[in-house]
């Protein structure tokens, strides 16, 4: 039988993607223009970047899944893009990152992960004010490492702390280093579009090869192929093709097989496994992972199955020792998406799982080495010795080999911490370390603390539940008073472990919780999760039970008093409570534990206190924003509202320019061809345009920006490039022909005119931003300029007027906001770092004038929204990454709900945020997808909201043939009422509050404000006022009545039960139990 036809073992390896709750979820992670793989694994943990700048490292169990907080705990030691990151083959805790600030940092991971975040690592090696690009460790010599930085070349001995190697004869960037198995050679891939062979110890120069590459100075890789003399590479060819190039060091110039795949921009990332030959090709941006398996002989590379799902980020092999070899895993591909890290297990089909293939697992390198960088760097070469994956001969036997995590290798300022206390991992009742934990506990209580935080909670649920007073009578769960639960059976600890290993997926929001769930927050610790479900569900119950007046959402800063040192310094908080993490209701119920130095200070009031005070926050310490927009609903208007058969958009104006502006009566289009045409289209005669021409303002010079009057709906503003703006009236009834003769012209700059703004409460108030980096401010009544606004020394992106009309703030290319007080002072009064992309960027005024939010671009192109604080400018207080597209986002903000909508030019989603005075101060909502993608988006005024349908906000969306009205409501319920909890009194800014000259003259007034309660209509609050007043009967009335209510029913049961058999026996209890001793063992 010829070669080629010869059967491989691992040919029909197939991809197996676990569901979604076994991958690591609701991460934050963005798009890294760097030479790295974004994510590293050892046979303990993994770590990948985090957020969009990437400069911190998330560091997680190998095994974890689920939801991730943005709040846990992750590696802050850099102050730029992390480049690459590295395992330790030797320690599954020793991690190397490299980043952009040009340092290299090792850290240690603790046994049981990441406690809290770590900003101070264990070495730290600079190059000298380079960029490092990749890192990366000895695979025989413990404790060397390797890192590439421009041309450069170091080695670094980690024990010593110290440079022992550097070398510059590279002539262009490093791209990717990969060693030899045997660590004798290394090989490198550079921007000179050449690969060579690089031997560190060598004498003389330690370039021993060189050959070209692939033709194109885009990214490259280089993998070497185990512990033969062949290497592999992947770039682009001179026609931007991917490509895979085999070559044999024995001829070095002469690929050995060259394969083109496709055009695609996204580095091919090989993953190798030198045991199974199998090559994993990941591409950046892909949706697919390539498998292939590499041969000595022709065709040399032999493709298997394909993966297809999320796009990649990022991706890494695990090291084999972690493998299920129990279940013919033989490789597994950890994925790294936008949001998700995807474990992706390589299985190879048999008959049965029972036994162990081993013809499937050869001998593999170990973890267990004894030479070291200074040997190895004088000439000693040692392989390292090899070990078996029968679970057989494993030294544990069918247990996963326990990672080498060792001592901490340089100091031991930071001691032990426990992994379970951050993300909340229940244990196993009955197991090793929960009767260990448990006594622990116990032995360092003082009798005077009581039980822990999240058993009073426990009891403050139940008893509001069953509302018993007695219930909290103590401080702890049961009788015994010293918080540990007795023996429990076979059948108890069953049914306690199905309710804790309950999946987060199963429960809904809101639904009632019976005490076997709320039992979960006792000595088992539940996720966060679940926390946050039924504080969101405690909350919303205690605001039905007291059937308060809905208060409007105003944003005052919070009305819950933070935690103060109880004046009682004998009380020490219990062992294992950090005061920083716990939640709102468990830190008041913990201050009012404190204070009545016991049990006596548990009371019902203060539980209903602390949970009605946290529901009427903006946002929660933890638990983050429960908002009345959350589920806020966009809904298109009928067909027949339509105005279609639009022609002949206009796809040439300026990118600081919306493209598209309605009033409640009509819409402004701009046109394409010359002319600088506008169509104005009446919103009050929907339906099909006729064929034709359209009837247009002809302004003569191509168009800038154009805005409607906000207090005359029948003035058009329009700004040319020839510096001047021409302001338009419209008949009533609108256009029946083209006209190119404006009501007046204002020659405003003689450059051209980046946008124009009108003042939300003056008349004829006008501001014009001109290429000449100045600002003007015009009085339209006397066409005159009353002031100029200097200080930007690039193109001026956006400039936004605050809602008093006082100041305003503008966004510039130069990466600064600026906020201006123009009757004041010509120049800035405060001045801060923006969006630090150029592509530009949008600015607008939030919650009341106290914050400023912007939307741009980071320097990696992907879109974000900042809040940052007006009178602190410095930096952001939050900033949310979106996605990567070339179009701006524009944003509207509703100051009734301070809800944020931003969307840009060719976009379908509405992406919709509300924006808070306290962290994370932007909360995502329920964004919008429409059937189609459109070219402009624009808000009406309140006073044309339909209150009545629960309509808070009302626009009109232009798409390429049509102008549709798109309506946000939230569902409710009680419809037919008011909801004045969502429609508070409105500032008018569809009239004009002063005049262009009371305003220039500094004589201010602030907006009237108008409810929007339509006539005839009652509201929710006075409804649910009346309704809880009938609910408050005289309890001493009817308290003979209930007694004898209970006492009957009480009778009834016991009668019932003593006529049917009742068991709570299980088929295990009758069953031979293990000693408690084994339990431990």
């Amino acid at each position: 039988m010829a070669w080629r036809f010869k059967a491989s073992k691992y040919k029909n390896a197939a991809p197996i993607v676990p569901k979604a709750e076994a991958c690591v979820r609701e991460i934050c992670v963005g798009s890294y223009q760097t030479y790295g793989n974004n994510i590293a694994a050892s046979a303990a943990f993994m770590a990948f970047n985090w957020e969009h700048s990437g400069a911190s490292v998330a560091v997680l169990p190998l095994d974890d899944c689920g939801r991730k907080s943005k709040t846990m705990p992750l590696l802050h030691g850099h102050t730029d893009t992390v480049t690459d990151l590295k395992f330790s083959p030797f320690h599954d805790g020793l991690l190397a990152t490299a980043s952009q600030d040009c340092l290299v940092k090792i850290w240690h991971i603790p046994e049981k992960g990441l406690e809290q975040s770590l900003s101070d690592p264990e070495a730290v090696f600079s190059h000298k004010q380079r960029r490092v690009e990749t890192v990366g460790f000895h695979p025989t010599a413990d404790g060397l490492m390797y890192s590439t930085a421009a041309g450069c070349v170091a080695l670094f001995d980690i024990a010593a702390q110290k440079e022992i190697f550097s070398n510059n004869e590279h002539p262009e960037v490093i791209q990717s280093a990969s060693w030899r198995e045997d660590g004798t050679v290394l090989a490198t891939s550079c921007k000179d579009k050449c690969v060579r062979i690089f031997d560190p110890r060598a004498e003389g120069s330690p370039i021993q090869m060189l050959a070209e590459s692939h033709q194109s100075i885009k990214d490259s890789r280089v993998v070497w192929l185990g512990n033969q003399s062949r290497i592999l590479t992947t770039g682009f060819d001179a026609a931007r093709l991917r490509q895979v190039i085999i070559r044999d060091i024995r001829n070095f110039n002469t690929p050995e097989k060259t394969l083109e795949l496709d055009c695609s921009t996204g580095i091919l990332m090989p993953l190798f496994d030198p045991d199974t030959n199998m090559l994993f090709l990941a591409g950046k941006g892909d949706t697919t992972i390539n498998y292939l398996e590499i041969t000595d002989k022709d065709p040399y590379l032999i493709e298997g199955l394909r993966h297809t799902g999320e796009q990649t980020k990022g991706a890494c092999l695990v090291p084999k020792r972690a493998l299920k070899v129990m279940e013919a895993e033989v490789n597994r591909v950890l994925q790294l998406t936008s949001n998700m890290v995807i474990p992706i297990m390589y299985q190879v089909p048999r008959k049965t799982y029972r036994d162990f293939h081993a013809d499937l697992y050869p001998e593999t390198t170990g973890y267990k080495t004894e030479l070291i960088a200074s040997e190895w760097l004088v000439g000693t070469n040692q392989p390292v010795p090899k070990m078996n994956l029968d679970p057989a001969k494993r030294e544990h036997g069918d247990e996963p080999i326990i990672p080498r995590l060792g001592p901490k290798p340089f100091s031991s300022n930071t001691g032990d911490v426990s992994f379970d206390k951050v993300f909340a991992v229940p244990v196993a009742p009955g197991s090793h370390e929960n009767i260990s934990s448990v006594g622990q506990e116990n032995c360092s209580e003082t009798p005077t603390q009581g039980a822990k935080p999240d058993l009073i909670v426990e009891i403050e649920i139940k008893k509001n539940h069953e509302r018993e007073p007695n219930v909290a009578g103590n401080g702890n769960g049961n009788g015994n008073g010293n918080g540990v639960q007795k023996s429990l059976t076979t059948s108890e600890r069953r049914k306690i472990f199905e309710q804790n290993s309950e999946s987060s997926e199963n429960s809904t929001e809101g639904e009632d919780r019976t005490d076997a769930d709320l039992r979960r927050f006792s000595a088992v610790r539940s996720s966060i999760a679940e926390r946050r479900r039924v504080y969101e569900s405690r909350s919303k119950s205690q605001v039905d039970e007291k059937a308060q007046s809905p208060v409007p959402l105003r944003r005052e800063s919070s009305k819950v008093e933070p935690l103060k040192p109880s004046g009682n310094s004998n009380v020490i908080p219990s062992a294992g409570i950090d005061s920083k993490r716990i939640s709102v209701p468990e830190g008041k119920l913990l201050e009012e534990h404190r204070r009545g130095n016991g049990a006596a200070g548990l009371k019902k009031s203060a539980t209903e206190a602390a949970f009605s005070a946290a529901s009427t926050k903006r946002t929660s310490t933890v638990f983050g924003k429960v908002s009345k927009f959350r589920h806020l609903k966009g809904t298109p208007g009928h067909k027949s509202t339509h105005i279609e058969n639009l022609r002949n958009l206009s796809r040439q104006i300026p990118g600081e320019c919306n493209g598209f502006h309605a009033n409640h009566e009509r819409v402004a289009v701009p046109l394409s061809g010359p002319g600088g045409k506008i169509a104005i289209f009446e919103l009050s005669r929907p339906g099909r345009l006729p064929d034709g021409v359209i009837p247009s303002l002809v302004n003569g010079s191509n168009i800038m920006d154009f805005q409607w009057d906000p207090f005359d709906a029948q003035r058009l503003a329009v700004a040319c490039d020839d510096g001047i703006v021409k302001l338009w009236r419209i008949d009533e009834g609108g256009l029946s022909e083209p006209t190119n003769a404006p009501q007046g012209e204002l020659t405003a700059h003689l450059d051209k005119i980046y946008f124009i703004r009108f003042h939300p409460l003056a008349a004829d108030v006008l501001l014009t931003a001109s290429y000449d980096m100045t600002i003007k401010l015009w009085n339209l009544r006397t066409m005159q300029e009353m002031c100029t606004l200097t200080g930007h020394t690039d193109q001026i992106f956006d400039f936004a007027w605050s809602p008093c009309g006082k100041l305003g703030a503008s966004v510039c290319k130069d990466g600064k906001i600026r906020v201006y007080n123009p009757r004041k002072s010509e120049t800035p009064i405060r001045e801060g770092n923006g969006p630090v992309g150029t592509r530009g960027a949008r600015i607008t005024w939030a919650l009341e004038g106290h914050y400023i939010v912007c939307t741009g671009f980071d320097k990696v192109s992907e879109r974000q929204i900042s809040v940052y604080n007006a009178q602190k400018l410095t930096a952001p207080l939050n900033t949310a990454s979106l996605d990567v597209s070339p179009s701006i986002l524009i944003p509207y903000y509703d100051e009734d709900s301070s809800t944020l909508f931003v969307t840009g030019k060719g976009d379908s989603t509405i992406y919709c945020y509300e924006i808070t005075d306290e962290e994370p101060y932007i909360c995502p909502l329920s964004h919008h997808r429409c059937s189609s993608l459109h070219q402009g988006l624009s808000f009406l005024t309140k006073n044309h909201c339909d209150v009545a349908s629960v309509e808070f906000s009302k626009a009109y969306r232009l798409t390429n043939t049509t102008i549709e009205p798109l309506s946000f409501t939230v569902p409710r319920i009680k419809s037919e009422l008011f909801q004045d909890d969502l429609f508070p009194p409105t500032r008018i800014t569809w009239s004009a509050t002063l005049s262009a000259d009371d305003w220039f003259g500094c004589n201010d007034k602030a907006a009237a404000k108008v409810s929007l309660k339509p006539e005839g209509m009652d509201t929710l609050s006075s409804i649910q006022q009346v309704s809880a007043a009938v609910k408050k009967p005289d309890h001493s009335q009817f308290a003979s009545k209930s007694d004898y209510e209970s006492n009957k029913q009480q009778e009834i049961q016991k009668s019932v039960s003593a006529r049917m058999e009742y068991t709570t026996k299980l088929e295990q209890d009758e069953m031979e139990g293990v000693d408690e001793n084994e339990w431990q063992e």
